[in-house]
Formats: C-alpha cells, sequence, structure tokens
C-alpha cells in the first residue's frame, strides 16, 4: 500500500513551496491538489490555480510525484488541458499523475456563466472528455468531432515524458465513470459512499466500498480487463471514519481498506479551524510510521 497526501491550494507560494517539500521529506507517494476554482468552505479565502500549482511544486520537489485530484470538464476543455499536461509532465521529469472526474454542481459549474448541469449532462460530457482526452495525450494530431468537445488538426507533439502518457486516476462510482475508469484509468479513484459520511457508521462505508470495488470489477470484466493489477485510490476524509485521531487508528484503516483491495490511501494535509483541521505531530507520525507498522 501506499500513502498520499492532498494539498490545497490556498498559500501564497513563499509559504506553500515549504508545505510541498515537507510532503517530499515525510515520505509521501504523492501529492494532490484539488482542480477547482473554489471549494466549499475555501470559497472566501485564497485559493489558486492546480497547474501552476503543480508547476512550481515540480521545480521545489525532486522525488515527489504529483497530481490533481480531481480535474473535471466543469471549466476545462481536453485540447487546453493536454497541452498543459504535457508541459506539467516535461518539466516534472514524468512525474504527473491526473486524477480525473467528472464534476459536481459546486462553485466551479457556474463559474463560467453557465447553468450548472444535470447529473446526466455531466456523466454525458465525461464520456466525451476523457477518451478525446486519451488520444489527444498519445498522438501527435487529432481531429474530432463530438457533441460537446471537439478537436481540429490539434498537436501535441511532443507528447508525454511518461509512455504512451501519463497515467489516469478515474474518479467514479456510477456504471458511466467505472467503465470509463476500466477503460481509460491506471487508477480509480473513490472516496466513499457520500450518503453515509454524516449518518453513516464504519462498517456500512467499507461495505459500501466493497460494493464499489465489486462494480469496478464488473466494469472491467465487460472490456477483458483484470481489475485486480488495477490501482484502487481511497481519497480520505469523507467516510464515517477518523483515522487521522491517531497512529493505531490510521493502521486499523488501512489495514481494513488494504484488505478491501486499496492500494493507495490519500490523506489531507492538515489545515488549522478547517474541515482538514488535524494534530500535526499524529499526522507526521502516521506519514513516517503507520506503512512500517501495517506491514
Amino acid at each position: 500500500m501506499r500513502l498520499s497526501t492532498v494539498i490545497l491550494p490556498i498559500h501564497r507560494w513563499a509559504e506553500g513551496q515549504k508545505i510541498w517539500r515537507r510532503a517530499e521529506d515525510l515520505g509521501f507517494h504523492t501529492a494532490y491538489t484539488y482542480d477547482h476554482l473554489s471549494w466549499r468552505t475555501f470559497r472566501d479565502g485564497p485559493w489558486f490555480g492546480a497547474i501552476p500549482t503543480l508547476t512550481a511544486a515540480a521545480g521545489a520537489t525532486e522525488r515527489l510525484r504529483l497530481g490533481t485530484l480531481v480535474t473535471s470538464p466543469n471549466f476545462r476543455h481536453p485540447v487546453t488541458l493536454a497541452k498543459e499536461l504535457i508541459s506539467l509532465d516535461d518539466i516534472s521529469g514524468g512525474r504527473i499523475t491526473l486524477g480525473i472526474g467528472a464534476g459536481g454542481n459546486g462553485f466551479d459549474a457556474t463559474a463560467l456563466g453557465q447553468e450548472a448541469w444535470t447529473p446526466k449532462e455531466r456523466a454525458d460530457r465525461f464520456a466525451e472528455f476523457v477518451p478525446l482526452l486519451d488520444r489527444l495525450l498519445t498522438e501527435d494530431a487529432v481531429s474530432e468531432r463530438g457533441t460537446f468537445y471537439s478537436a481540429e488538426e490539434a498537436r501535441t507533439i511532443p507528447g508525454c515524458v511518461q509512455r504512451p502518457r501519463l497515467p489516469f486516476a478515474v474518479a467514479a462510482t456510477g456504471p458511466r465513470g467505472l467503465r470509463l475508469a476500466a477503460r481509460h484509468g491506471q487508477a480509480w479513484v473513490t472516496t466513499g459512499d457520500p450518503k453515509l459520511f454524516e449518518a453513516g457508521t464504519p462498517e456500512q462505508s467499507v461495505e459500501a466500498l466493497r460494493g464499489q470495488i465489486a462494480k469496478l470489477g464488473r466494469a472491467c470484466e465487460e472490456i477483458g480487463r483484470d481489475a485486480a493489477p488495477m490501482e484502487k485510490v481511497l481519497l480520505t476524509g469523507f467516510t464515517p471514519d477518523r483515522p487521522l485521531d491517531s497512529l493505531d487508528a490510521f493502521v486499523d484503516f488501512a489495514g481494513t481498506h488494504f484488505a478491501l483491495g486499496f492500494t493507495e490511501l490519500v490523506v489531507h494535509m492538515p489545515i488549522a479551524d478547517s474541515v482538514f483541521a488535524a494534530d500535526e505531530s499524529v499526522f507526521e507520525k502516521i506519514a513516517t510510521e503507520a506503512l512500517d507498522q501495517l506491514r
């Protein structure tokens, strides 16, 4: 199992670079950031762009993998996103993972002046977005006419440092998204069942996650893919559990979810006075000791 972190893009870079370097020093496998224009309780405070932040983080670190968790079509287009990702993969020396999802109905959904898309409209757009982005990152020139997204002789030379392209970690729980994950994803991402976050129990959450993994397996079977080797990523902080309360709590949590089939757990870097507040000393112990105990 791997342990990774999320660093929200809320700090001016003079301070932010220290946090990304700390993530590398603590031994995290990957440090991700949210790709939003703003997010929930952080809406009225500082919030910087994901791609520039990751570009700066690539220059501030050497070994740490970097990525989005997650990018969505809410304010992105595959052609321009592909160009940015190819550049970012080059600058980082091939250390980028693209977490990608269908998006939600938060602030991003209407920031460009459009009406918020329905769940079906988000799924329809995602079904076009991911395959086109896949092509753009693997082919030198792409022309395609879609209902929502098109490309006309779009050039993406020289392509990614990682071949055939940088990995996709596809966030999905519904049948259409899981089929996209099965076909295009090197990894699958979930936050669990959101209906259980406030009113559910850890045991119910485990069963919900077990069901999601089973559905992913069936989606892979449909296209003749073995789901077992596929990376399975749990973004923590959205289930009824409290794994950051202590080192023992995290080790128990990690062991339970490793047994389910998860290969990577992602924890949020603590932010005081927020939904991601946590004891810094406990967090550091988790980062440096938890996986050894689990082994």
